[in-house]
This record gives C-alpha cells, structure tokens and sequence, in this order.
C-alpha cells in the first residue's frame, strides 16, 4: 500500500525539488520508504516523466519492493498503491513463460504482467490498485484505476505538464494546479454530500474512473473502461436453469465458494492483519469465515457512551463467541471534538462521511496493526440498505404519478408542498412529485442529502445551468442499471454511487492518514460479478437479512446478529452537534459568508440549515455537510 505520484512535462524540464515535494506530501501514506525517479526523454521537445513513491509495506518487507521500479528486461517501470491478492499464481504463470524476479512483491508480478500482456493485465490482477506503467519502448503512460474503485488515483492535464497522484491536496501543493471549484462537483456534493467521479471539487482534477485506464502518449489521452459489472455479470452467466433447484443451488454455492476464497486471498501479507467489527452481519460473518477457516483475527470496535448508538453488546458477543483477540475503542464527545482537526485535514475531498473510520484506524494503527479487514460493501453486494426496498416503491410511483393528468398534479404537488410538515422525507416526496417521475431518479432522491429545490436555494439561480450539464458518468451509471432488475438495479447503483463516492473514497482517506491498509473481501470484482448475475429476488427474503451471505456461514452467526434491526456504523452526532459540537460548527458555518465559499453560497439559505437543524426539522447530516465543506475550502482553497 502507498501513495503515489506523476508528472508528465515536455523539455526535459522536471524539478526534482518539486517531484521531492509532491512525494514527501504523501508520507502519511507511506511512512516506511520513500522514492523518486526521473526518465528523461533524451532529445530536446521531448517528454521527461517523473515518478514518486511513499511506500506503506506488507509485502516483501526487503528493499526489494522499493519503489519505483524498473525492470531490468523491458525498462518500463512501475508506480503502484494497493495489493494484488494472485500475485503468487500470476508470478508462477510468468516464471514458467520466462520471467526473471528479484525479489518477492506483488509489485514487480504487476510491472512484469504489463511487460508481458500490456494493458490486457488489468484483467488479470485480483485486488485493489492505482497504478501507474511507464512503457519504455512506445514512451507512453498508463494510469489504472481497479474494477471496484477501492483505491483512487486523480490526474490533471494541460498543454504544458500532465499529472497525477492518489490524491487531490498532492496536486494542489505542486502550485501547478489552479485552486478553483468546480461548479457540477459542488453540486454534487450538496446534493449527496460527496463528489461523483470522476468529478472533484477542483476544477480540471479528474479521478480516473473505476475500471478504467488512461492511455497518454506525446500529448494525447485516451480512456478504456476495461470492467464494468454489468457487462461481466452477463458473461459469467453459466447457463444452470435457475428455476430449477439444482440450478439455483449450484449458483449460490459458486457464490459461497468465490466469497470463502476472497477471505482467504485478502490474508496474503507479511505483516498481522486485524478486523472492524461493528457487530452486524456483514463484518461478523467475515469473522466466521476466518475462524472456520482455522485464523484467529484480532478484532477492533467502536463503542459510545451513549447507549442508544452504541453496538457494544453485539460486537462483543460475536468476540466472544468466536474467541476473537478483542479491542475496544470508547469514543466521548471529547474525542470527536479533539479529532475534527486532524479527520477534516485527512479529507481528500470533502465528505459528510469518515469521522468514525478515523478513529477507528487511528487506534488500531497505535495498536501496531497495519491491515485490516472490513465488512464494508455486504450492503450493496447482498441488499442489506433499506433502499433495496424503498427505491423500487419510489419507482412504481413515480410511473403512477407519471400517467396521471397533468390537471391532476398541479393541485396534488401544491397540496403536498403546503400541508406537509417541514421534514426530509417529505421535501424528498415533493421533489419527486414536481419531477412528474421524470427529471430526478428515485435512487438518487433516496440519497440525496439535499433536494434540488434545496440545492437552488442553497447556491442560486447558477446551479441551473449546472443541471442541464450533470455529471455525463452519472447518467451512464442510470442508463446502464436500467438493464437490471429493480434489486440488482439498486444494488449496481449503489455500487457505483454512495459505495464509490462516499464509502471507498472516505475509508481510504481516513485510514491511509494513519499508515492503515483497509481490506475490503466483500467486494473482491469476481464475487461482484456473481452476485450481480443472481436474480434480485434471491437476496430478499423476509425471514432473513441478506440470505446469500448468511447462507455462506450457515449456523454460525448468533440469531441476535442476523435478526437485530439495521443500524449504520455511524457516530451520535444528532447529540454532540447540540452539545459540546454546537459552537464548532455553528462558528465555521458562520464564516461560510466570509471564505471561498462566500459568493458561491446564499448565507441566509446556509444559515437556515442549522435553524432547521435546531428546530428538528432536518437532520444532522445537513448542517454537518455544510461544515465539512468550509472546513475543506478553507483549507485547501487558501494559497
């Protein structure tokens, strides 16, 4: 695991003071080695490439899997930030074809791969990543992003340089890059209270998308989406005859069978690996799967005072039934207050997310563990969100209010929005109303943090050209999900949407600012691709929650855990925000008038959102978003 950086500059005219720089501000990446290389172009209007590592080791300890690295055959060489779990297998394939190693890493089977298959590797590799390939002999580049989007990788171009960097502040601190907002980004985030890639709230800064690479050479770039889902679903597709029980049952069990070996993949490392455990179903049959397998894992929780958020009891009851190595962090308002600083200067891009996973890594990173496991992604991938159920009623819905007369409507959408009591769930229903089941998909209503009417009145008249223009990677996102059926729908959209943008990028950022590797099995590409090619059906039952993966650990989960009522792993900030939180945020918000943000925001719609907040007509999150995003700009906007 590490950080990495890039630039691309025509003239031979890289810095290497600047390259240093750029690295060195990824340190908290990787604070185990650190590397440079510079590849010059050799004759004059040509390009020189720079190359940065911060490297975070788990494995090959030895200075053999220092980066960058060249191989000695080829000369291409590799910059390279996650894990691939087949790289013994790859490495055994590529011996038996020839191939020479020196040491031990997963990066150099990478950089060999790409000597040997090119592109066409990317297929091949079985983890997370963001990496880059510089191939010697056609000079070009190759940023690549994994199939699920685990990892992030950004990249700015312009007629002088091309750049990139696991992260959006590396960037910015090379002063090559103006510090201006990105209008469709803002946008994004005040609707969902994150930045839908390949935005980013920097005007210019893309994200290479998930399953994607970029192809530069001599200037020009080129995108390839070479995963998508959908399209690998459809191919994996075996042709059993699911409406007979024989067909189905062999389905499920290829499904259990790509899950047990995705846990037992993710434990390749060289150095111990822990586990969240937050005491539902998804991180506690992860813990099942380990002990069945004979591992015994050490185990971390988040715990409150405050009974009514706190799942203690049932994170310690999985412990104790399964004998885990068990640690417990106790978190007071105290705790939250001190580590605002330090969590809102870890955000890569701003996010209504991450406060508890900074935490939680933080103390497991002091507790002398480099990777952990995480539960994150059974949601999506096994329907575990209420959205599995809300959504496709919102869809039904809309369609009846879509057929009905238009005379009808008017009267019924003004009714709606003048008798209806003040609260987001009822803004949310009204807005689905005036888009007449058209304009805003109830997927993305389901999430929205803020309305668009919301969203108008928070940024004005500007946002509705904005609109007309949103996010193009976005509405292919809808287009594409169309396809499904309204559970798979959902779950693809998820997918792609709050786990990509919010989830990911928030537990990457979080735990990388303590030098933690979050590993996430639940989401390994090939068991997406299984799941996704099972009817929707399947995954609801309404006995059980998320049947498919309780199935994979049949009898060994305690009831309370499979039957007790959802509840996300999300810290009691509806209390803290009306305690010791209040003058916090109230006084940041207060000085939105006053930052970057000041004539881009109406003042009095923000300041109404607290209002409404301390009414109890809206809900934390809301207030919080405006928060975070003046803490960012303030600091990453202000040269």
């Amino acid at each position: 695991m590490c950080g990495i950086v890039g630039m691309v500059v025509r003239d031979n005219a890289i810095d290497p003071h600047l390259l240093a720089h750029a690295t060195q501000s990824l340190a908290h990446r990787g604070p185990d080695d650190s590397g440079t290389a510079i590849i010059q172009g050799g004759h004059a209007g040509e390009y020189a490439v720079g190359l940065g590592s911060r490297r975070l080791a788990i494995l090959d300890l030895s200075p053999s899997g220092h980066q960058p690295m060249r191989d000695p055959e080829t000369g291409n060489w590799i910059v390279y930030n996650g894990e691939i779990y087949n790289y013994r297998e790859l490495r055994a394939e590529l011996e038996t074809a020839g191939a020479h190693f020196i040491g031990n890493s997963d990066t150099e089977v990478a950089l060999k791969a790409f000597g040997k298959w090119r592109e066409r590797c990317l297929g091949r590799l079985r983890g997370m990543f963001a990496l880059a390939f510089w191939e010697a002999a056609g000079k070009r580049l190759i940023l690549a992003r994994d199939p699920m989007g685990i990892k992030p990788l950004y990249y700015y171009a312009s007629d002088k340089y091309f750049l990139f960097s696991s992260e959006v502040r590396t960037l910015l601190q090379t002063n090559l890059v103006p510090r201006a907002l990105d209008p469709a980004a803002l946008l994004d985030y005040l609707s969902f209270g994150s930045i839908c890639d390949p935005n980013t709230l920097i005007r210019g800064v893309c994200a290479v998308r998930a399953g994607h690479y970029l192809a530069w050479g001599n200037g020009s770039l080129r995108e390839v989406e070479y995963w998508d889902p959908i399209r690998a679903s459809e191919a994996s597709e075996s042709g059993e005859d699911l409406a007979h029980e024989a067909g189905r049952a062999k389905r499920i069990e290829d499904l259990h069978r790509t899950l047990e070996e995705s846990v037992r993949m993710q434990l390749v490392s060289d150095v111990p690996i822990g586990l969240f455990l937050s005491g539902g179903i998804d991180s506690s049959s992860l813990v099942a799967l380990l002990r069945h397998g004979g591992v015994t894992p050490s185990t971390f929780s988040i715990v409150f005072r405050e009974k009514d958020c706190s799942e203690a009891e049932h994170s310690r009851a999985v412990a104790r039934k399964f004998a885990t190595d068990h640690h417990e962090i106790l978190v007071s308002q105290h705790d939250a207050l001190e580590a605002i600083p330090g969590a809102t200067r870890a955000m890569d891009q701003p996010s209504i997310d991450g406060l508890n996973t900074y935490l939680i890594s933080r103390h497991t990173r002091a507790a002398g563990i480099k990777v952990v496991l995480s539960g994150l992604g059974g949601d999506e991938v096994f329907a575990g969100y209420s959205t599995f159920r809300t959504v496709p009623r919102m869809e039904r819905l809309a369609g009846l209010w879509r057929h009905m007369p238009g005379a009808l409507r008017g009267p019924l959408n003004a009714a709606l929005e003048r008798l209806a009591p003040e609260t987001d769930r009822n803004r949310k229903l009204a807005a689905l109303a005036c888009a007449n089941g058209n304009a805003t998909h109830p997927y993305l209503l389901a999430r929205a943090l803020f309305t668009p009417r919301q969203c108008q009145q928070l940024a004005g008249s500007w946002t509705e050209g904005v609109l007309a223009d949103r996010n193009s990677a976005l509405g292919d996102t809808l287009q594409r999900a169309c396809r499904l059926d309204p559970i798979n729908r959902i779950s693809y959209l998820e997918a792609r949407c709050y786990l990509l943008n919010t989830l990911l990028r928030d537990t990457d950022s979080m735990s990388m600012a303590h030098g933690l590797e979050v590993r996430v099995p639940l989401i390994d590409h090939l068991l997406v691709e299984r799941a996704l090619a099972l009817p929707g059906k399947w995954k609801l039952n309404g006995d059980s929650p998320k049947p498919l993966l309780t199935g994979a650990v049949p009898g060994l989960l305690p009831d309370a855990i499979v039957h007790r009522p959802k509840r996300g792993f999300t810290l009691p900030f509806d209390h803290w925000l009306r305690d010791e939180l209040r003058a916090e945020v109230e006084n940041t918000i207060g000085r939105v008038a006053q930052g970057p943000l000041g004539s881009i925001l109406d003042f009095p719609a923000v300041r109404k959102i607290w209002q409404d907040f301390m009414r109890g007509t809206t809900s934390w999150s809301r207030p919080w978003s405006l928060y975070v995003l003046q803490r960012w700009c303030e600091a990453n906007l202000q040269s």
